[in-house]
């Protein structure tokens, strides 16, 4: 079985499109490729209940980023802060890059 294809990488800015975070934007924490999901820092908070451990003696529940399908996430492009589809496209070198697919941007993605 193939993986599914992320367009997303770590460190990136989007822009969650569906569901109870419509709207809001985030930086990319984590890429979980062979789910197809990513985890954006302050979208889809869940309690995380903790039993006491040596490394937390008190344990207790604390909230916790839950991972969500990267279909649901748009790339926001660094250079016109605007969402963005991601294009892929090689240099003159040989070098696979994602660019901006926005008609006036067209810029190369940095990571």
């Amino acid at each position: 079985m193939a993986l599914p294809k992320i367009h997303v990488k770590k460190g990136d800015k989007v822009l969650i499109l569906s569901g109870t975070d419509k709207g809001k934007t985030g930086k990319v924490l984590q890429v979980l490729p062979r789910s197809g999901k990513i985890i954006v820092e302050g979208v889809s908070i869940v309690k995380k209940h903790m039993r006491p451990t040596r490394d937390n003696p008190q344990g207790g529940i604390f909230d916790k980023e839950a991972p969500i399908s990267s279909s649901k996430a748009m790339l926001i492009c660094p250079r016109c802060n605007k969402p963005t589809r991601v294009g892929h496209k090689f240099l003159a070198d040989g070098q696979k890059v994602r660019y901006c697919k926005n008609e006036k941007c067209g810029e190369v993605i940095e990571k």
